[in-house]
């Protein structure tokens, strides 16, 4: 994506000017508008089934080639964790049925000890309380395959957005294979284009909107576990593994072919990093791919080494799985003159540790829908729907940095399962008002920076129950807390 072009750099404006952008007259919400989406992964494919199916006619842009044509590249594919709201968005739409064919349900987190050690922990309390696992490409394609079945829905790969006159409301796209242009005319344009957004970038330009991005000091690489040689999961097949370290971990996600999506969170430098890993070793030397591969078993031996005679593919895993970076991404406004809009990803990016990145794209859907029906123009809808998503989206980015510390560190901790156990009782004791943050997160719908604060004011009143001697004086103070400081939480 050039760094900017003629047409953006005449009109942008340097964030002390302001808005370059003048809002035209307001557009009317109506089947006749043009929208247009950029992005047919996830987030964008779910709008686009949405939109059709009230009526509208929808162009989803690509750039990259048909999955069903040919091969896309390889890009972030660690294994998904469907939650509860990326379900309901699903069911809303219409796919959820289909989508359950290619999940695998995961109860808790089987956590893997250095000492070989296995203990299960459970993510919630009632049967219905699991994750579902489920793998990127996949979804993706059945998502895709949907679309192509509505006659509204115009599908167009190898479509790069190059720039977009937001003024007179035509995106210019680019055919990277022979370098040929498309110009579309739209009312409405949705970036749903992932974290380096072109959409994004196009408005930053034209409008002086500063992005945040936090890159994290930690990085990803996946390997694979195959099934077993008859086909069976290697491991237990209803959980999320995860072999926590203090400093770094491996997880690893079942997949529907009984083989695990495993996943290395690693320092990208230091002492134990991925830098570490291969210091030393020279790319043009002739045994490069045999001393990288033993030093990658000399490290997995060293901290991980039930897990290495699961990782039969680890030379072929090496040659085609890169290290990939992680970060946050926090954009101050998703809208801009009243006919575009950025969501999921593009707007806010989060690190992958609560499960929850694909959920909240998929809520973003599932918001913007909700709010067509309170709304008769796009300016309108634009601005309310970044007014109630930005500050739930934050909230969850904090998490979601929190809960790698969990992963990492907190499930090893005794007083972590002490404090679970707690929040349990009180969950059955006051099940109105008192839910575990982890089950408000990822179990019910509740507004993400609601399920922070009460979270937050839920671990204050855990932490001192725990230093109570009697039961009887822990349920006392907490039913008196509880009932002063809680208000009962409306159902999903």
């Amino acid at each position: 994506m050039p760094d900017h072009d003629s047409t953006a750099a005449a009109s942008a404006a340097s964030p002390q000017q302001g808005n370059a952008i003048e809002t035209p007259m307001a557009t009317p919400i109506d089947s006749d508008s043009r929208i247009s989406i950029c992005g047919a992964g996830l987030a964008g494919t779910l709008l686009a089934l949405r939109l059709a199916d009230e009526g509208f006619n929808v162009r989803l842009y690509e750039r990259y080639p048909d999955p069903e044509r040919e091969a896309v590249p390889s890009g972030r594919s660690i294994n998904l964790a469907l939650a509860e709201r990326g379900r309901h968005a699903l069911a809303e739409a219409g796919v959820l049925e289909a989508v359950d064919k290619i999940t695998i349900p995961m109860a808790g987190r089987m956590v893997h000890r250095i000492n070989g050690e296995l203990s299960f922990q459970s993510y919630g309390q009632r049967p219905e309380e699991v994750n579902y696992s489920v793998h990127r490409d996949q979804l993706s394609r059945l998502l895709l395959n949907f679309a192509r079945t509505r006659p509204n829905i115009e599908l167009r790969f190898h479509q790069r957005l190059e720039a977009v006159d937001f003024e007179q409301r035509i995106a210019h796209f680019v055919d990277d294979r022979d370098g040929s242009r498309n110009d579309d005319a739209y009312d409405v344009i949705i970036g749903a284009d992932g974290a380096g957004s072109a959409l994004r970038k196009a408005m930053e330009r034209a409008d002086g909107i500063e992005t945040h991005a936090d890159l994290l000091d930690h990085a990803y690489r996946e390997f694979t576990i195959p099934p077993t040689e008859i086909g069976d999961f290697a491991i237990e097949g209803n959980a999320l593994h995860i072999w926590p370290r203090g400093g770094f971990m491996l997880i690893a996600l079942p997949n529907a072919d009984h083989s695990f999506t495993a996943t290395l969170f690693l320092a990208r430098e230091g002492e134990t990093s991925f830098a570490a890993i291969e210091a030393g070793l020279d790319e043009s030397a002739d045994h490069y791919a045999e001393a990288r591969l033993t030093a990658w078993r000399e490290f997995m031996q060293e901290h991980f080494a039930e897990a290495l005679p699961l990782l039969s593919q680890l030379p072929q895993d090496l040659e085609t799985h890169p290290i990939g970076r992680l970060g946050t991404i926090r954009c101050p406004r998703w809208h801009l003159a009243g006919n575009a809009l950025i969501l999921g990803d593009a707007a806010h990016a989060v690190v992958p540790f609560h499960g929850q990145g694909m959920n909240a794209a998929f809520e973003d859907v599932d918001v913007l829908m909700q709010l067509l029906e309170s709304h008769d123009h796009w300016d309108e809808l634009l601005a309310e729907f970044q007014q109630q998503r930005r500050h739930n989206t934050d909230a969850l980015a904090d998490m979601a940095l929190e809960n790698y510390e969990e992963m990492r560190q907190g499930v090893r901790d005794p007083n972590h399962l002490a404090v679970k156990e707690l929040e349990w009782a009180l969950e059955r004791s006051f099940p109105e008002r008192f839910i575990p943050r982890y089950s408000m997160v990822m179990f019910h719908r509740i507004p993400y920076a609601e399920a922070m604060e009460r979270g937050r004011r839920q671990r204050e009143l855990s932490l001192k129950l725990l230093s109570m001697k009697t039961a009887e004086e822990k349920m006392a103070h907490a039913q008196q807390w509880i009932e002063a400081n809680l208000t009962p939480v409306e159902s999903d």
